[in-house]
């Protein structure tokens, strides 16, 4: 296909550019590097099309009697289709996300055959620079005349139309394309071809595929969907686009799998995504009034909303029954405790459909039990450390419903608390410091049964204080709050000596708090102090990074040197599909090191085989030694980044 061919077919329709999720990523070295390659004549790979077909009631310049037509999906060569349109058109593509600085104002220096994006000390008085967009647009008798007067000297006006030319002529190369076709390709063969073909770049998913066929029958698809995903940030939560179609795929099809919007009219998927987000805002608000799990940070096992939200829609779209509600919360409660959704995601959430279809939520709940078999909480259930643990917003849910007081003021955490001071922060019980100095390692020393909420205010007056100092003190003023916070009274059990000892304790304490809590939702009954106010959420903010190996330390030591993308420090790594948390690593670069070309990478010294199996699926390069990881870096970036202190062996990767 000619290029100048696939920029007609974008601007008619016919080939669409599905940017799914990542939208455009180029930088600007990027793009002089493809124009570079085009100029010379040399290879810029191939193009991957799938052939479908589309509505064409709702495309641009499309019809057909049958009110279908076909559409080609760019798969593979997005980056570079919208780049040469951007550059030889003058404006970005229809539709297009992104950074449009990256492809416009790129120049050409016709003596020395160089490309460079503008940069108006070098250029704005020398015309042998040439806006390439310009010279695509523009007559070449007309663009030699500015450059210099043919008179002047004939030869050089021959040579720079020449050059010119071969810049003009770049929209007849022929670029190979590889075309999927065929009415019976389904989405999951289609995504499993392309990441068989890409291996080495980032991976596609199917919701990535069935929102790019959504959006060949209507392009406003992604506005749509990215206008909801905002409102929702606003109020502090954060979704996936592959999350929020998940849901209306359950919701619109009855169905788990995505490709089964494909069989949905755009007035269908309209009204079912519509549908969606009201039935999302009311469990939203459910969960946020009744467990106090209000923001994004602590609202986990977020793959059981498709099927409340499938649940809602079938009940009329309002469930007003108090007891049905606590029902439902019972059941998401145990998905998210239990990691219902950490894996096998579409096989699960059928499973669950069809148990609301055919039981309501008393069948949702025995599927549940066959699964998992005992739903009783268990005091080595709270054996978690880190705050990516899942038991972490069950801590915090705990504190919200069941009157947890700040440890010196007295005040009830569930409260609209107003001013800085009164943020809610998270307190290690016992110090790190003197933890560390008598000994512990940091699991026991970040482990949840070790944490508590407080007002920053409170935080920071106590700071690290000793326990055995400051506990007693607690006891005698507000002689409530420590057992609000499942805290022993027993001052025998304050001391370094005996931490062991307090976080077993402590554990019971938590397990018999969420244990009866749960019994209570199940029963109906309001076994709880209050429902929690949810007009304000308090956010639960860490007092401090958590503690850093000495490996992890070194890694952002090199990727600070070397200027690499930062990752994200013990970031928690979640499916794609569903938002359910899978790990906590030591780093994360979720778009790849190369942002959007490159593979994920999750730095893990400790991972466990299923584990590494479910970051591996969810897409993600995982390393569990720094070996390993720099070795990689090397590779990736051509350089030895490093010095002598580290001398990759690709075998441990």
């Amino acid at each position: 296909m000619k290029i100048s061919t696939a920029l007609d077919h974008v601007d008619s329709g016919q080939l669409a550019l599905p940017e799914f999720q990542r939208g455009y990523v180029w930088r600007r070295d990027q793009v002089r590097a493809l124009m570079n390659s085009l100029y010379r004549d040399d290879p810029v790979g191939t193009l991957l099309i799938w052939s479908t077909e589309a509505d064409s009631k709702h495309m641009r310049g499309i019809s057909k009697s049958d009110g279908r037509a076909t559409v080609e999906l760019l798969l593979d060569g997005q980056q570079r289709i919208t780049s040469l349109y951007g550059i030889m058109r003058g404006c970005a593509p229809p539709f297009f996300q992104g950074n449009a600085s990256s492809f416009t104002d790129l120049y050409f220096n016709v003596d020395t055959e160089v490309f460079e994006f503008y940069g108006p000390v070098k250029m704005s008085a020398d015309p042998t620079w040439v806006s390439v967009t310009r010279i695509f647009l523009t007559e070449l008798d007309d663009l030699v005349g500015d450059i210099q007067p043919a008179e002047v000297d004939p030869g050089r006006a021959l040579t720079h139309m020449k050059r010119l030319n071969s810049i003009q002529s770049i929209g007849n190369r022929v670029i190979h394309v590889d075309e999927i076709t065929g009415r019976e390709r389904t989405i999951d063969e289609v995504v499993e071809i392309f990441n068989r073909i890409n291996s080495g770049g980032t991976k596609l998913s199917a919701g990535d595929l069935a929102l790019a066929r959504i959006c060949a029958d209507w392009p406003h698809a992604r506005e749509a969907l990215m206008a909801i995903q905002s409102a929702w940030s606003e109020h502090g939560y954060e979704f996936s686009l592959d999350w929020l179609l998940r849901c209306v795929t359950a919701v619109g099809t009855d169905q788990a799998r995505f490709p089964g919007l494909t069989s949905l009219t755009v007035d269908e998927f309209v009204a079912a995504l519509t549908e969606t987000e009201k039935h999302i805002d009311f469990l939203l608000n459910l969960v946020g009034d009744r467990l106090g799990l209000d923001h994004d940070r602590v609202l986990g096992g977020r793959g059981a909303f498709a099927a409340l939200a499938w649940y809602v829609h079938d009940h009329g779209g309002n469930i007003t029954d108090h007891s049905q509600q606590q029902a439902m919360l019972y059941w998401y409660l145990h998905c998210l405790m239990w990691g219902r959704y950490s894996s096998s995601v579409v096989t699960k959430l059928q499973r669950d459909l069809e148990a609301f279809e055919e039981g309501g939520i008393d069948g949702a709940i025995e599927e549940l039990k066959n699964w998992r078999g005992n739903l009783e909480v268990r005091t080595s259930d709270f054996d978690w450390s880190t705050t990516g643990a899942r038991f972490y917003p069950i801590l915090y849910m705990l504190t919200r419903t069941q009157g947890g007081k700040d440890l010196l003021t007295g005040i009830d955490l569930k409260q609209n608390l107003l001013g800085r001071q009164s943020q809610l922060h998270l307190h290690h019980i016992f110090p790190k410091a003197l933890l560390y100095r008598a000994g512990y390692d940091r699991k026991q020393v970040n482990s949840l049964a070790n944490m508590c909420f407080l007002t920053a205010a409170s935080n920071l007056k106590i700071s690290d204080s000793d326990p055995a100092e400051y506990l007693p003190e607690i006891a005698a003023t507000q002689p409530d709050s420590l057992e609000s916070q499942w805290i022993t009274t027993d001052s025998d059990l304050w001391s370094i000596d005996r931490f062991p000892e307090f976080l077993a304790d402590r554990r019971e304490r938590l397990t018999r708090a969420t244990n009866e809590f749960l019994n209570s939702l199940l029963s109906g009954s309001e076994a709880y102090e209050a429902e929690v106010a949810a007009t304000v959420s308090i956010a639960a903010i860490p007092t401090a990074e958590e503690d850093l190996s000495e490996d992890t330390t070194q890694i952002l030591g090199v990727v600070s040197r070397h200027d690499l993308t930062p990752p994200e420090v013990n970031g928690e790594i979640s499916d794609h599909e569903t938002d359910e948390p899978i790990a906590t690593a030591d780093l994360v670069w979720a778009d790849g090191v190369q942002p959007g070309l490159t593979e994920p990478v999750a730095f893990v010294p400790s991972v466990d085989g299923s584990t590494a199996s479910a970051l591996s699926t969810a897409g993600y390069l995982v390393f569990t030694s720094r070996t390993a990881l720099v070795w990689y870096l090397e590779q990736l970036l051509g350089t030895d980044i490093d010095g002598d202190e580290i001398v990759g062996d690709p075998s441990q990767i």
